[in-house]
């Protein structure tokens, strides 16, 4: 169960703040702030004001826990159970520390722990979304040895150069003597990549696509958009347009749970105001 949330199909009609209410166990000004601090999510888009209307048929999420950073302010705790603890990483923070010693999401969410934890996959720097960390070191090395089997759907939002329609890249990713990922056609000279994506929407410029990923390897998404022709919006490394950050988000995983057996889809709206 996921201790970090609760989820609602709204049926019927009614103010956010009212529902809130009647619905969770907080006084007033906690539910107050729950609905400014952006712990509330209607149909995936985040509502801050609490005579927001609910309509019948909406799907309303909320938090239930934020972790306050002096650097990166309020982190969502978007999964948590006895095993696994996952956050919505903003963009620009490590997902662990890097050699300069710089502050990490490791970091900030051990803090809160409090106890021991470990660092079960990473996203890159500037790269958004589902970072999920294990407190149970047996757990991380089964999962990490069997990593493809267990976890079954990684899917990323992005925002690239408009493009239209679908399709998938495949390629083999390498990296050269000055640790830039690039891709070949030769199996001997790097490791094949899997990505797949759908053109969700598009603006006069730009496109939405969500993306998954059969392998998860360095930089990936970021250079397969390159081979097809467009870029992420943001990617200074990969040709990007310049932007305020990299628009890619980490916003589904699906995963065997290695205690209960049970499929565990963690999803998390990137929230992109750029469309």
């Amino acid at each position: 169960m996921n201790r970090a949330l609760l989820e609602f199909n709204i049926d019927k009609d009614c103010l956010l703040i009212d529902f809130l209410k009647c619905n969770i166990e907080k006084s007033k000004n906690n539910i107050k702030s729950f609905i400014s601090n952006g712990c509330c999510y209607v149909n995936d888009l985040v509502i801050t004001k609490a005579n927001y209307l609910l309509k019948t048929g909406d799907r309303l999420v909320v938090i239930l826990k934020q972790i306050r950073d002096k650097n990166y302010g309020l982190i969502n705790i978007i999964y948590e159970d006895n095993y696994f603890i996952g956050i919505n990483k903003p963009s620009g923070l490590l997902s662990v520390s890097d050699i300069k010693g710089n502050v990490s999401a490791y970091d900030i969410v051990k803090k809160y722990v409090g106890g021991k934890l470990f660092v079960l996959h990473r996203l890159d720097r500037d790269t958004s979304g589902i970072l999920l960390f294990c407190r149970d070191k047996g757990i991380v090395e089964k999962m990490q040895d069997n990593w493809n089997e267990v976890v079954l759907k990684r899917g990323y939002m992005a925002i690239v150069n408009k493009i239209s329609g679908s399709g998938t890249i495949k390629s083999y990713l390498y990296e050269d003597k000055n640790f830039n990922v690039k891709s070949c056609n030769d199996s001997k000279k790097g490791k094949l990549a899997i990505t797949h994506y759908s053109v969700v929407k598009s603006s006069k410029n730009y496109s939405l696509l969500q993306v998954f990923i059969d392998t998860g390897r360095k930089n990936q998404i970021r250079v397969h958009m390159n081979l097809i022709g467009t870029s992420i919006l943001g990617d200074k490394k990969y040709g990007g347009n310049k932007a305020k950050r990299l628009y890619l988000h980490s916003n589904i995983l699906e995963f065997v749970h290695p205690v209960s057996g049970k499929n565990v889809c963690i999803k998390c709206n990137s929230n992109f105001d750029i469309l």
